[in-house]
């Protein structure tokens, strides 16, 4: 006789029902443990965890007290005439909680996985949590996820000592297929236990094939599609038409007074900035991302304020934190956080297109642009030299395409402020050069403030009109850029800006000075009005001089037109050549003064030269006469 099927349907309705609650769960315990670093991680983690330690018969034991006649919750439910023990309602809670760690470990680590720019991304562009969720983090973690489902699946069917204890083995009613094998064993009949061995293989294999098969048939475009934004662009987003609304603000700029305590770093900054681009300039770990991430609300200061345009964005006094989202901030992540399972139309137009809720689905779904979103994407398109690349994906796209898509993304939905986290850092030297170019144009027709973190001093006097440098955490300086380079006051903003010469120095009268690291007496300019000093001078600015009348005739010097006549012969010293470093269009000299030099690194100065005047300089016979002029002396802090 043909055998009795129940145990199959109650396993496969055990599972699935367990598999569903568990999927929900799971995930929502993922996503949420993800992010979490607060001091009760490392107990919730275990607690999660803790059914795939403990033998299921422990578990099903715990469960049989909980949910008994005289459990706790057993007694509750008996209020309501309501008995799980010995049902199959028992088999699906037994599965639910022995296959839950199994969806939880596994959503976890496909949600840490993500990129969390990718994540501060979407909610600097006006996405609400549910939105991140949804439509970010949940298709980039979904192979992974859909892998613990199946495992998890697989799970329930097989789950055994659990569903034992709390549903006992009841024909027709909770035998599930690893209980009829166990009934079949203990009876003799093998032939019944491989038939249900080998059905309850066949169901998880199947499970775990067409997992793998839906995985091998996901769209994964591997060459670029080669079509115009046309009218009939393909895209995930279709919205409710809504028009961004910018506030008329009497106040403009940004104002802040910050302070933020790390592990052995603290940021406390205060400046004020207006409506120009300014370059933020620092060693690494000088805090300039994080001051970024602090005026873009992905981190919290401990103290202090931030004000955009006359808006609290934070508040320690009063209570205010402005969510990302709201801020209107645009930032331009170091490599650039674009979506990689939405094509660059779809990243683009992210920001200014809600879609409902039930069009946060499949990644791969294409649906038509409505006419007004599909015309300021065209318009960033065709600003950005995008054309003809909107149903491209951003693993398709070249570095530079790549910064463009991050760019036309920040800037359509108009925020007040831009930030550019060192956006060329992931660049070759040719695409820099390129980029900054077309960088250059974008902020000058931008209408917003603009901040650009940089290491590159050249980088930033090219881009920004303002200066801000920073050391460990503070301001030390903060200006026009032609004032920062010219009177740096301090040491550290000098080696910031480039000056490879500084000298420890010591006042001999009000505009003489003795530098001490380079063996000789100068004069200067600049009023001596502190005692603890150092001298400075950039590499460029050393003027070299062979001819007995080229004190008084600077045209026979190596110099810069413009030099002045009147040349003081106490800033005329002797030097040796110790040293020499190319680059394709520039030499760098090290120069000993005063004395032959014993060895290669025994040298006072550097000087950059163009290899024009290089040819000229190395036919001369060494000594050479440098001039150091008074006026190109930086007296420094």
């Amino acid at each position: 006789m043909p055998p009795n099927l129940s145990p199959l349907w109650i396993s496969l309705k055990v599972a699935s029902v367990s598999t569903c609650v568990t999927f929900g769960l799971g995930v929502f315990a993922a996503y949420r443990m993800a992010d979490y670093r607060g001091r009760w991680r490392s107990l919730i983690d275990s607690l999660c965890i803790a059914p795939l330690i403990l033998p299921p018969t422990v578990v099903g034991f715990v469960l049989l007290q909980l949910l008994g006649k005289y459990g706790p919750l057993g007694r509750l439910l008996q209020l309501v005439n309501i008995n799980l023990i010995f049902t199959w309602y028992a088999g699906a809670i037994a599965a639910t909680v022995v296959t839950f760690p199994l969806m939880y470990r596994t959503a976890l680590g496909a949600f840490q996985q993500i990129d969390r720019n990718l994540l501060n991304a979407a909610r600097l562009l006006g996405a609400s949590e549910v939105r991140v969720f949804w439509q970010i983090a949940l298709p980039l973690a979904l192979p992974g996820i859909l892998a613990g489902t199946t495992l998890t699946f697989a799970r329930g069917l097989g789950e055994f000592g659990a569903t034992l204890m709390i549903a006992g083995n009841i024909p027709n009613v909770t035998t599930t297929i690893p209980l009829a094998i166990y009934a079949a064993v203990e009876a003799g009949d093998y032939e019944q236990a491989w038939f249900w061995s080998i059905i309850i293989l066949l169901v998880s294999l199947s499970a775990i094939a067409s997992l793998n098969l839906w995985q091998l048939g996901r769209h994964h475009p591997s060459t670029p599609v080669q079509t115009n934004l046309a009218p009939q662009t393909r895209s995930l987003l279709e919205p409710e038409l809504t028009q961004i609304q910018t506030a008329q603000l009497s106040q403009t700029g940004l104002s802040i007074q910050i302070k933020k305590n790390l592990a052995g770093f603290c940021l406390a900054t205060q400046f004020q900035s207006d409506r120009q681009t300014l370059g933020i300039l620092g060693a690494s770990g000088a805090g300039k991302s994080l001051l970024l991430k602090c005026i873009a609300g992905m981190e919290t200061p401990d103290h202090g304020h931030i004000y955009l345009n006359g808006r609290r964005l934070f508040d320690s006094q009063q209570g205010i934190n402005v969510p990302s989202r709201d801020r209107r901030i645009g930032l331009i992540f170091q490599h650039y956080a674009l979506f990689p399972h939405l094509t660059v139309a779809q990243n683009i137009a992210f920001s200014i297109y809600q879609p409902k809720f039930w069009q946060w689905r499949s990644p791969t779904a294409q649906v038509q642009l409505p006419p007004w979103v599909q015309h300021q994407v065209t318009a960033q398109l065709q600003a950005m030299w995008l054309e003809g690349l909107g149903d491209r994906y951003p693993h398709q796209l070249s570095g530079g395409q790549q910064q463009r898509v991050a760019l036309a993304r920040a800037l359509i939905h108009q925020p007040d402020v831009l930030l550019l986290d060192e956006p060329f850092s992931a660049l070759d030297t040719h695409l820099r050069h390129q980029l900054e170019q077309e960088l250059i144009g974008i902020l000058h027709r931008y209408q917003g403030m603009a901040l650009f973190v940089t290491h590159n001093m050249e980088e930033a006097y090219r881009i920004c009109q303002d200066l801000l440098i920073l050391e460990h955490g503070q301001v030390v300086r903060h200006g026009y850029k032609q004032d920062i380079f010219q009177h740096p006051q301090y040491t550290t903003v000098a080696r910031l800006t480039g000056c490879k010469n500084i000298s420890r120095a010591i006042a001999q009268s009000d505009h003489q000075i003795l530098a001490v690291d380079w063996d000789c007496t100068l004069e200067t300019t600049e009023q001596i009005t502190i005692d603890d000093f150092y001298v400075g001078l950039r590499a460029h600015q050393l003027i070299f001089l062979f001819s007995p009348d080229s004190l008084s005739d600077p045209d026979d010097s190596l110099s810069a037109p413009g030099t002045s006549s009147a040349l003081c012969a106490q800033n005329l010293v002797w030097c040796w050549l110790a040293a020499t470093s190319e680059t394709p269009h520039r030499m760098t000299l090290y120069l000993k003064l005063q004395a032959p030099p014993n060895h290669s690194n025994d040298y006072h100065l550097q000087a950059e030269v163009f290899k024009e005047k290089w040819m000229q300089l190395k036919a001369q016979p060494l000594p050479w006469r440098v001039y150091l002029a008074p006026d190109r002396l930086m007296v420094l802090q």
